[in-house]
């Protein structure tokens, strides 16, 4: 078909007086097409139309389009059983060509930033190999739009706690933050409402208080407005992950880091400019950090168990033994953990990766028992077996038998055999554990049984009384 420059030229050259041969020949186009274009007039090419088999079903493909939900597949069978028989990719053609379920094209804007205007937070689920495992994470970023200056960071999972510990890192990492934070429609951040609309949870409106930005939400389906935190979710994906092994969370979280601290001083093409130097230009009119910036915690509470620990997140961490059975604070915060008696701060651990399944001991609440740590070395001797090893060899003997045959009941067995010692008579106890060890017993309350019997019947004899004695004298 010939264009309109083309067909614009045979006309000029047609109204010179100019016969078709010399027209053809000048153009380079065949004699039949300029004679065509002369006897249709018009400068416009015409538009061809292709007749099909489905030209008169149109209306019968919209109502089957809408009963069916917009599955073209089921229009394709529904024809097929009303008898008209056209290939699934003819139909789809057909759609496109009268408009049937197609959604007209936008073109996409491009959104410019003034220094420190905005910045862009969202997270994004992530496969990561931790330690050999593949494990789901929840990666958050935040972009200043300015500059593009990047900060991102990973989770086990990412709720307001961990929202809060993650833009306090990112405003520091920035030494300030934007006048804006444009986010989507998180609950975690939202409470109610979506796009102009949305209106953020009390507890996150004073966190942004705090730094001197404020939150606010794209429309529902804007996926371009949050394009620059997209972007760097992508980026990290196909450039950070590939290649590189972590040992555990805190060790990806760091070399995610550095990763950030090298693509910021990186030149990038859109910008023209490495972030890092368009950062220089931005940070003046960053909103600076206050001049105390309080650390994150979470604050819960806790019943210390008869172990003496109280359990966060499916790990246990170590209390005072005078406080087990009472309601204690539990502080969580990024890296730690304390527990606190009212106001007074009892201790503090190192904060174990959540749902790790963990026990955190510190060194002044391991004590001796059952549960003692293995690393200490074997358990010293407690006072009770020191008294009965002295009270002759068969109470030595019976020791010996009980810490081999109930090694985790060890000390129980003894504080029991001590008790007996104090309540019963020395000779029949012995005598009850000499008989004992002859037939290899170990059981103490058969052998409590036997020193019953004897101390019925040897120690304590009731004398025989009359039932009259009056009577007796009288008669």
């Amino acid at each position: 078909m010939l264009n309109t420059d083309v067909r614009k030229a045979i006309f000029e050259l047609h109204q010179k007086g100019h016969g078709i041969r010399p027209i053809a020949r000048a153009l380079r186009i065949t004699r039949k097409s300029v004679k065509a274009v002369l006897a249709q007039g018009t400068v416009e090419p015409s538009r061809i139309e292709r007749n099909t088999e489905l030209d008169g079903y149109v209306e019968r493909i919209r109502e089957l389009y809408t009963g069916c939900q917009g599955n073209l597949v089921r229009v394709w069978e529904e024809m097929e059983a009303e008898g008209i028989r056209v290939g699934y990719s003819t139909l789809t053609g057909f759609c496109r060509r009268y408009g049937i379920g197609v959604k007209p094209k936008e073109p996409a804007g491009r959104y410019g930033f003034e220094p420190a205007e905005e910045m862009q937070h969202d997270t994004s689920p992530h496969r990561v190999k931790v330690g050999g495992k593949l494990c789901g994470l929840q990666c958050a970023g935040l972009v200043m739009c300015f500059s593009t200056l990047c900060f991102a960071q990973l989770y086990l999972r990412f709720n307001r706690f961990w929202c809060k510990v993650f833009l306090t890192d990112a405003a520091q990492y920035f030494q300030g933050s934007a006048h804006r934070c444009m986010i989507d429609n998180t609950h975690v951040i939202i409470a109610y409402g979506t796009g102009k609309n949305a209106v953020p949870a009390p507890e996150m409106k004073a966190f942004a208080d705090r730094f001197g930005f404020r939150f606010e939400a794209h429309e529902k389906g804007d996926a371009n407005r949050s394009a620059h935190v997209e972007r760097l979710f992508h980026y990290i994906e196909n450039n950070f992950y590939p290649g590189r092994t972590f040992q555990d969370l805190k060790d990806l979280n760091l070399q995610l880091i550095h990763w950030c601290d090298r693509v910021n001083r990186t030149f990038k093409k859109s910008i023209q400019a490495k972030p890092i130097e368009l950062f220089q230009a931005e940070k003046p009119r960053l909103k600076p950090l206050p001049i105390y910036v309080p650390e994150v915690y979470n604050l819960e509470h806790r019943i210390v168990d008869i172990e003496g620990y109280v359990s966060l997140h499916t790990n246990r961490y170590s209390a005072p033994a005078d406080l087990i059975g009472r309601l204690v604070q539990v502080r969580q915060s990024k890296d730690r953990v304390r527990i606190l008696q009212g106001n007074k701060l009892v201790c503090e651990h190192d904060r174990l990766q959540d749902g790790a399944r963990l026990r955190s001991t510190l060194d002044e609440h391991r004590r001796r028992g059952l549960w003692r740590d293995k690393r200490l070395g074997p358990m010293p001797a407690l006072p009770e077996e020191t008294v009965l090893k002295n009270a002759g060899p068969p109470f030595e003997a019976l020791l010996r038998k009980l810490k081999t045959q109930s090694n985790k009941r060890h000390v129980t067995a003894v504080r029991k055999l001590y008790r007996m010692f104090l309540d019963y008579p020395t000779p029949a106890l012995r005598e009850a554990v000499e008989t004992a060890l002859e037939y290899g017993l170990t059981d103490l309350e058969r052998i409590e049984r036997m020193v019953l019997k004897t101390v019925a019947t040897q120690f304590f004899r009731i004398p025989e009384i009359d039932d009259d004695p009056e009577g007796e004298e009288n008669g």
